[in-house]
């Protein structure tokens, strides 16, 4: 059973710390809109279906138990909180994306005049509960998608090595996960000989989360540090890389986790397959290239310390972006739930 890093039952949110991972397994509880935000600003909740999710479930705990007046008052109150949402961490798109669809959803019950406010309430708070279950369907077609797409390309019974970076797992989703259930499904069919994790600095979600995941399904694999991979690549004949989004460009241009475009390059150098493994709602079709994407940064802290104790001479400037560009060009599929696509091919799929 995979873990669970999102629990919402009886009208309550909690998650799974991920700051305390491995060493400690602690949930907090989630009690409204700023709790969420400061859980999702803070990485205590990350990966980008889990961003969203989280985000818009701790609005809907806050209007469970929040008294407003009337229809007017309660659209307000939507649109404000999604909107700050939103700006607990910019690049990731599927927060967005869910605020402009449930603010469109308030819109419309709010216009609806055969529609009173505890109907309204009750209408906008089932389509965001709908949203955990809806994920892991996702997530496992991804998973369903991606290991048949991999699979192609070695016939027979073989199995294969899978290279990852940072965490698309449980941990990162609402279950089963994005690249991590192309390997799940990998490990199912019984094709999976081997899984490489990098340790996926300065957060260290690899080490630290996905590394964590593997150990949990008993799923073969080793840890490596960030600056192995071409080493790797060289000699341990890895079949295929995969790996999440926190945002797809319309031409195929992908923001993920810093390292991933440096994978990507010595993947095209070695012949090894770079596969982005994201949801739909990943894709973000307003935005025609990667150049236009926001990429976030982060405190240099991140750089300079490890827990309390610092690693970095002291007065040394940082640098500390978190996500980068993998332009598509050295992408070979974009896996969805509804299919693999070609970077080149994806405008055809909102036409």
């Amino acid at each position: 059973m995979s873990l669970r890093a999102i629990k919402y039952e009886n009208n309550s949110l909690e998650i799974l710390d991920q700051l305390l991972l491995p060493a400690h397994s602690k949930y907090v509880s989630i009690k409204g809109v700023e709790d969420g935000w400061k859980a999702i600003n803070k990485m205590q909740v990350r990966g980008a279906p889990a961003i969203a999710i989280v985000g818009c479930l701790s609005l809907a705990i806050e209007i469970k138990h929040e008294k407003v007046d009337s229809k007017r008052d309660l659209r307000q109150e939507i649109e404000g909180k999604l909107n700050y949402l939103v700006s607990s961490r910019p690049t990731a798109v599927n927060m967005k994306k869910a605020a402009d669809d449930l603010i469109a959803l308030a819109n419309r019950l709010y216009e609806d005049e055969n529609i009173n406010l505890e109907t309204m309430k009750s209408r906008f708070i089932s389509d965001i509960e709908a949203m955990l279950e809806a994920d892991i369907a996702d997530n496992k077609a991804i998973g369903e998608n991606g290991a048949k797409e991999i699979l192609l390309k070695f016939p027979g019974d073989g199995l294969v090595r899978i290279l990852t970076h940072c965490n698309t797992g449980s941990l990162a989703t609402a279950g089963y996960g994005t690249a991590l259930g192309v390997i799940r499904s990998l490990h199912t069919l019984k094709r999976l000989e081997h899984v490489y994790c990098t340790e996926t600095r300065p957060y260290n979600q690899g080490a630290r989360l996905t590394a964590y995941e593997l150990v949990h399904d008993k799923i073969p694999a080793t840890l490596i540090v960030d600056s192995m991979v071409g080493a790797l690549m060289k000699q341990r004949n890895i079949s295929a890389v995969v790996v999440g989004a926190d945002r797809v460009a319309i031409n195929g241009d992908t923001a993920n986790k810093i390292g991933t475009y440096q994978i990507a390059v010595l993947a095209k150098y070695h012949g090894v397959a770079f596969y982005v493994a994201a949801p739909f709602t990943s894709i973000d079709r307003k935005i025609s290239n990667g150049d236009q994407i926001i990429i976030e940064e982060r405190p240099d802290r991140e750089i300079t310390h490890v827990g309390e104790h610092r690693i970095a001479a002291q007065g040394i400037s940082c640098w500390n972006p978190a996500f980068d560009i993998t332009p598509a060009s050295l992408i070979a599929g974009i896996i969805t739930e509804k299919g693999v696509f070609l970077p080149e091919k994806l405008k055809e799929c909102f036409q």
